[in-house]
C-alpha cells in the first residue's frame, strides 16, 4: 500500500486531493450500516477533520485496498458491494493472491458498472479524479 500511497502523492491531477489511511467509513449494508477501514482513502482536503471515529463516505473519490490472505474473500465481494452501494466512485483493489489489480467504476447498486482487471507488473490507468497510470511493477 505504500508504493499506491506515494504515486498517488506525486501523480494526481487535483492537487486538493489528500490521502487517508485508517478512516474509518460508515458504509449502507443491504440490512444494517457496514463499518470499514479502507487501506486508503481518497478525498477532498479537509474531509475528515471533524475527529470522529467513523464518518459518511460522501467526500470519499477512491476507496483502495491490498487483499491479505486472511480477509481476501471480504475484500473482494462484500466491501465491493457496499463502496459502490454508497456511490463511492472509484475502486482499487490490489489482489495479491491472483496477481491482479482491478479498478472498478461507476457504481449501481451493488456493484460496480465498469471493472477493468489488469495483471500486475503492468501500468493501470486510474481515471479521473486521479487521472494517471498506476505502476504496479514494484507490487
Amino acid at each position: 500500500m505504500t508504493e499506491v500511497v506515494e504515486q498517488v502523492i506525486a501523480r494526481r491531477v487535483d492537487r486538493e486531493l489528500r490521502d487517508f489511511t485508517g478512516i474509518g467509513l460508515s458504509l449502507p449494508g443491504s440490512t444494517d450500516t457496514v463499518s470499514v477501514i479502507p487501506d486508503l482513502v481518497v478525498a477532498p482536503k479537509g474531509s475528515f477533520d471533524d475527529q470522529q471515529e467513523w464518518h459518511a463516505p460522501d467526500p470519499v473519490l477512491l476507496v483502495a485496498e491490498v487483499t491479505p490472505t486472511s480477509t481476501a474473500s471480504r475484500d473482494r465481494v462484500q466491501k465491493i458491494r457496499a463502496y459502490a452501494r454508497a456511490g463511492i466512485p472509484l475502486h482499487l483493489l490490489i489482489d495479491r493472491e491472483s496477481g491482479e489489480a482491478a479498478v472498478c467504476s461507476g457504481p449501481a447498486g451493488d456493484d460496480y458498472g465498469h471493472k477493468s482487471i489488469h495483471k500486475l507488473g503492468t501500468a493501470v490507468a486510474l481515471p479521473h479524479p486521479l487521472g494517471f497510470e498506476l505502476d504496479t511493477s514494484g507490487f
